[in-house]
């Protein structure tokens, strides 16, 4: 019986195409089928009920999952940047893809190492383990051991995913219109034509690879952090070579004393704030995966700089210009940056205006607290959705942000979602206080060309 694990991914243009159609077909078919059901109970059914009944949501997954690429990169991503916002069915099929991983099988993994590597590929290794430790959107990747007996992981990209990113992605855009749940007024083609150019870039393993060498110079006195060397010599458009770094997953840190999840925790939010106001470039994917944890050393292994970016001065002035009215508790100030970041829009801001203030006034009062701030008390959660619920269910007035503010604000998000799981504390506020007074003098991006 063959491993449930391994599952060949649709390479060809057609046979990507092809999932797709079969994926409307199974979703027009299920509404069909539970229409007619809820009519014979006397019901009048909804099209969004139809749509997303568990069966729909069910097909939905596995066929995106199976796809891999830009179907389920876009998927996670979405997940992540507003998984509070939408409805439950749909935020459940984004979940399992976050956590979706099959593997290559070992015949078409052999067949794309031939075309990197040349017929003989396996006479470059002691060992090459052909189960993968690590499988995702866009790649997985595998253990080896050179004939020097270096251990080394190897990231191979999936076939045909970079040739289908730009078909890819407006399928799924046509899947989630298709459900009703994004309102026609909302133009949804700059974050599409963005997500296009990150994905593109994403799997530019030549690129990845700089953006490593990068993050290794930047963090080379950093004692918190470990970066993988690379492997130039197996490096090539399609295969990532480096060092394997030995480590847990970053949930066991969860394990660990309050203090060492407290340092550890701190550590990334510093990293954060530098990438932000110091590199004027940053790592965007907050994945708990792209992280390792080596309790011996106490240190946080990063990994898959794929989606790393440069920050548009724009961008940072405008977070400096946030975090310093909310460190002196200026309402007017917050609204002012948060219109300038483009997190809300003038309309939106002006017809809820009382929401606003009422989030605003929330947030200064958690936020701003000195001394300790404990990621673990999230009682404020419930008070901002009382704001939020009614300009969530204002269609008319939703707004996307700009794609470089949704960037960085995906890793901020990721990042404090890590430390409300490992239920860290630490001095928040005179953390981001003096990382703004280190970086007062420098325009953002100066520091690291």
């Amino acid at each position: 019986m063959s491993d449930p694990r391994f599952r060949k991914v649709p390479a060809g243009r057609l046979s990507r195409a092809a999932v797709f159609g079969q994926l409307a077909g199974s979703v027009a078919g299920g509404v069909l089928a539970e229409g007619a059901r809820r009519l014979a109970r006397g019901e009048r059914p909804h099209m969004q009920d139809l749509l997303l009944t568990p069966a729909s949501v069910g097909r939905v997954t596995e066929q995106l999952s199976r796809l891999r690429g830009a179907a389920m990169k876009l998927g996670q991503m979405i997940s992540m940047d507003a998984g509070d916002m939408l409805p439950p069915e749909l935020t459940a099929i984004l979940a399992r893809l976050r956590d979706a991983a099959h593997f290559m099988p070992p015949a078409q993994l052999d067949k794309v190492l031939r075309a990197e590597w040349g017929a003989d590929w396996r006479k470059r290794f002691r060992r090459f383990e052909a189960t993968p430790v690590a499988a995702a959107s866009i790649g997985q990747v595998h253990r080896a051991t050179l004939p020097d007996g270096r251990t080394v992981a190897i990231k191979v990209q999936y076939p045909g995913i970079a040739t289908s990113i730009d078909a890819d992605v407006d399928n799924v855009a046509t899947l989630l219109r298709m459900t009703g749940l994004l309102p026609a007024s909302l133009d949804i083609a700059p974050l599409l034509v963005e997500a296009k150019r990150q994905l593109h870039e994403e799997a530019d393993y030549h690129r990845e690879a700089a953006q490593l060498r990068r993050y290794a110079a930047m963090l080379a006195n950093q004692p918190a952090f470990v970066v993988p060397g690379l492997v130039e010599e197996l490096c090539s458009e399609r295969v990532l070579a480096m060092d394997f770094i030995s480590g847990q997953p970053i949930e066991t840190l969860l394990d660990a004393p309050q203090d060492v999840r407290d340092a550890a925790i701190e550590s990334l939010f510093r990293l954060v704030l530098r990438e932000l106001f110091e590199f004027g470039f940053m790592q965007t994917d907050p994945n708990f995966a792209n992280y390792r944890w080596q309790a011996d050393g106490a240190r946080i292994v990063l990994l898959d700089f794929g989606a790393a970016r440069g920050v548009v001065p724009e961008t940072a002035t405008a977070y400096r210009r946030l975090l310093a009215a909310g460190l002196v508790g200026d309402p007017a100030g917050l609204r002012a940056a948060m219109v300038e970041a483009g997190f809300v829009s003038p309309f939106m801001l002006e017809r809820h205006s009382a929401a606003f203030d009422g989030m605003i006034a929330v947030l200064i009062e958690h936020l701003g607290r000195p001394g300790l701030f404990d990621f673990a008390d999230r009682s404020f959660v419930a008070r901002l959705r009382g704001h939020l619920e009614g300009i969530v269910t204002d269609r008319a007035a939703w707004h996307i942000p700009p794609v470089e503010t949704l960037f960085v604000q995906r890793k901020i998000s990721g990042t404090a979602l890590l430390a409300v799981k490992m239920q860290a504390r630490f001095a928040l506020r005179d953390l981001v206080e003096s990382v703004l007074a280190e970086n007062r003098a420098a325009e953002p991006g100066e520091a690291v060309q």
